[in-house]
């Protein structure tokens, strides 16, 4: 089991028919890693698919890069997908400075016209050090940004352009 957990909750202004296919896309959902950032250090990573796109169960992503000249590399799998509701992927193989494995997925809800998303992550620290310490560093810290981000991303993608109330979290 992943003994570390956190995740971010955001209203959406769309049905969960179309947050989920929002969300499906792992291109906008994972938008945030192929770009350069302060939380990557100014780095960036690439992403890969495989033929079905991460839009079915036991579909592969892939993603690397390189951070202060170190490579970072990780495969997924997509082990749970439940259109229009749910879905969730892990680590199969990861080379990461701040966090080990991970179980990263979502959930909508719906509201009427709109919906609500929690974004979660279940995560180890690495395994070995000086990436361990960095872990107990910066782990936190990381998983709150990765969800946070992809959590703000959706929630912007359907805000209506006249407001920006949308934007707040769930209570």
């Amino acid at each position: 089991m992943l003994p570390l957990h956190h995740e971010t909750h955001v209203a959406l202004n769309a049905p969960v028919e179309a947050g989920f296919a929002y969300l499906d896309d792992f291109r906008q959902l994972s938008a945030h890693m192929e770009k350069s950032s302060g939380m990557m250090m100014g780095s960036k990573m690439t992403i890969e698919m495989d033929e079905l796109g991460g839009r079915a169960v036991g579909s592969k992503v892939r993603m690397s890069g390189k951070m202060m000249g170190m490579a970072l590399a990780l495969d997924e799998v997509v082990t749970e997908r439940q259109p229009p509701y749910r879905k969730a992927w892990d680590t199969i193989d990861a080379k990461l400075l701040v966090i080990g494995q991970y179980r990263l997925g979502f959930e909508l809800f719906p509201r009427g016209a709109e919906s609500a998303v929690r974004i979660f992550i279940d995560y180890d620290l690495p395994e070995k050090a000086p990436a361990r310490w960095l872990g107990r560093l910066f782990g936190r810290a990381y998983a709150r940004w990765c969800t946070g981000r992809m959590a703000s991303d959706a929630a912007k993608h359907f805000a209506d352009s006249n407001s920006r109330a949308e934007l707040r979290p769930l209570q």
